[in-house]
Order: C-alpha cells, then sequence, then structure tokens
C-alpha cells in the first residue's frame, strides 16, 4: 500500500487576494490536489499580528476560500480549513514554544521588516504558531517561497527540539515543496517588494476582483525604470517583474516574450500583458462572483474541511499531551 503525502498550505484572509497570492500560492497548489491528501487553510490567526476590522474578518475568510475555489481548487479532492475553529493549532503552538529558543526567533527576518510600527508578541511568535500547523496535520511536504523558507527551517529545527525532549520520533520532518519555475509577484510600484495586500496603494498589486478597466489602470501605471527598451534582466527589478506576471498568465518563456517586446515601446508591451491578464482572470472572476453569492456552498464546503481537519488535530494533540504530560 502506498501512502500518500499530506500537504499543508495556506493564506491569511486580510483582504481581497491577488495576483500574487494567485500565481505564488494557489494555482501551485492545483497540481498537488491529484497526487496529495492536501489541507489548505484560511490562516485567520495568523492575519490578527497585525489590525484587522473585526467586522470583515469573517468576510474574507469567506472571500479567500471563495477565491481558493475559484482558481480551481476541487472541493471534492482537497480540504479547506480555518485556522482558528482548529483549538489545536493555538495549543499545540504553546507548548513549540516553551521549547524554542529567544535566538532562533530573535533571527527571523520578516518580525523585523514587519514590526516597524506594529510591535507585539503575535507577531514576534508567529513562526511559532506556523510550525504549529505544519506538525499538527503532520505535513510531509510544505511549498514554500523565498520569504517562507525560514520559518519552515524553524519548523524542522523545532521538529528535532520536541523529539528529542521527548524522546521519541513522534513528529516526521516536514520537507520543503520548491516550486519549480515560480518567480515571486513584485509590487506593480516597486519591483523590490512582493505584491501584498497591505501596501498602502491599490496600484501595486492586481487584485482578483479587479475589473478589466482598473487591470488595464493598474498595468499602464506600472513602474518600469528609465531605459527605453524591454528586456528580461533581474537588475530591471519593475521590467523583470512585468515579464514574469506576462510569462505567468501565458504559459511563453520570458526571455522570448521580452525578445519579441525589446523595441516595440512600453506602450504596447503594457497593453499586452493588460489584455492578457484580463483574459487570464476572466474565468476566476466569474467563477468568483457566483461563488460569493452562495455563501451556503462556501459554507458547506468548510464544515467538512473542519470536520476532517479537526478529526486529524485531535489525535496529534492527545498524543502530543499525552508525551509532555498533560493528560493526567
Amino acid at each position: 500500500m502506498v501512502l500518500v503525502k499530506r500537504v499543508l498550505s495556506g493564506i491569511q484572509p486580510s483582504g481581497n487576494l491577488h495576483l500574487g497570492n494567485y500565481l505564488g500560492s494557489i494555482r501551485n497548489w492545483l497540481d498537488m490536489q491529484d497526487s496529495y491528501s492536501c489541507f489548505f487553510g484560511a490562516m485567520d490567526l495568523h492575519a490578527i499580528t497585525v489590525p484587522q476590522d473585526p467586522k470583515k474578518l469573517e468576510n474574507n475568510v469567506y472571500d479567500a476560500v471563495s477565491a481558493y475555489l475559484a482558481c480551481g481548487l476541487d472541493e471534492k479532492k482537497v480540504n479547506i480549513f480555518v485556522q482558528s475553529k482548529i483549538s489545536s493549532h493555538l495549543e499545540l503552538a504553546w507548548i513549540l514554544g516553551t521549547i524554542t529558543p529567544m535566538g532562533w526567533l530573535n533571527r527571523m527576518t520578516q518580525f523585523k521588516e514587519k514590526s516597524a510600527n506594529n510591535e507585539n508578541l503575535g507577531l514576534y511568535a508567529y513562526p511559532v504558531l506556523m510550525a504549529a500547523d505544519i506538525l499538527l496535520y503532520k505535513a510531509d511536504v510544505v511549498p514554500v517561497g523565498e520569504d517562507q523558507k525560514q520559518h519552515l527551517e524553524l519548523t524542522r529545527d523545532l521538529t528535532g527540539a520536541f523529539n528529542r525532549r521527548f524522546g521519541t520520533e513522534y513528529f516526521n520532518m516536514p520537507e520543503p515543496l520548491i516550486m519549480q519555475n515560480v518567480k515571486r509577484i513584485m509590487s506593480l510600484q516597486d519591483g523590490s517588494n512582493k505584491m501584498s495586500k497591505s501596501d498602502e496603494s491599490d496600484l501595486s498589486r492586481i487584485n482578483l476582483e479587479d475589473d478589466m478597466s482598473l487591470i488595464v489602470k493598474k498595468v499602464k501605471k506600472a513602474k518600469t525604470d528609465s531605459e527605453s527598451f524591454v528586456s528580461y534582466d533581474e537588475k530591471r527589478p519593475e521590467v523583470y517583474n512585468l515579464l514574469n506576471i506576462f510569462s505567468a498568465v501565458t504559459g511563453r518563456d520570458a526571455k522570448e516574450l521580452a525578445a519579441e517586446y525589446e523595441t516595440s515601446g512600453y506602450g504596447k508591451f503594457k497593453g499586452d500583458l493588460a489584455e492578457a491578464l484580463v483574459e487570464h482572470l476572466r474565468p476566476i472572476q466569474e467563477k468568483l462572483l457566483k461563488l460569493k453569492q452562495d455563501r451556503c456552498f462556501v459554507k458547506s464546503v468548510l464544515d467538512k474541511g473542519n470536520q476532517k481537519a479537526e478529526e486529524i488535530a485531535a489525535v496529534t494533540k492527545k498524543e502530543v499531551f499525552d508525551l509532555v504530560g498533560l493528560n493526567g
């Protein structure tokens, strides 16, 4: 009997999902749903490490799950759950926190990047909760981008620390699933920063729900540089990013696109990119609109996914509590 490996991933439901979420995460999950046992979460506990409007957060969860489904996840093949509905995430995070050296957390670069205007314990301990997310479901593999590699390394360190502390091989070592040929999608206004929901400028991102005219406007206003030609060069981050987006939504090689548009001017280049984006996103947007009008269906998907997640999480929690001595 061949055991199917388990995958765990998720996105914070902190507002409209954007092109970076889709191309960098969700679209890559589609290839996994036929080969792995997949658990994809709406990670709302992570979302509240920065201020959220409580009245909007629940809707954001439903919108995020609707986007998962609109992008092509099959609710019959995957388990989609809401992180906060499974209390064991927090309980395991606390146990892992008791064996996490401060020095390990002090090395986390994302805290340094995000905490300038928002220092709090939750943001500092975010990587421990992420480790709990992964270990709670005993995930074999975790799809990661460049910005999450350090957190997965911490998870692996905590796996070893837990097993050594309690004299067991209880947790298996999760492996990174590096997505080949997947480029980070960066801000349309600053090629050195990734596309983000938290960016103050809406022009920095293509939201999955942006209409055709707004997509065209944002692409036309996307930053380039002072050079008059198009080239695929990492030293030209804004143009490099636009070519990666063009490649991702057309399936064409980025270098070939650069050669085709080398002397055509940015107007032609951006116009064709905007058209390609509109056509690629159209079926997703049409399905997303229908799903947002059928909250009962989305809730049924979450009820099923939450139930399956809870079944696995409850077993892990009991076994961990036994090992730690908390079930006496």
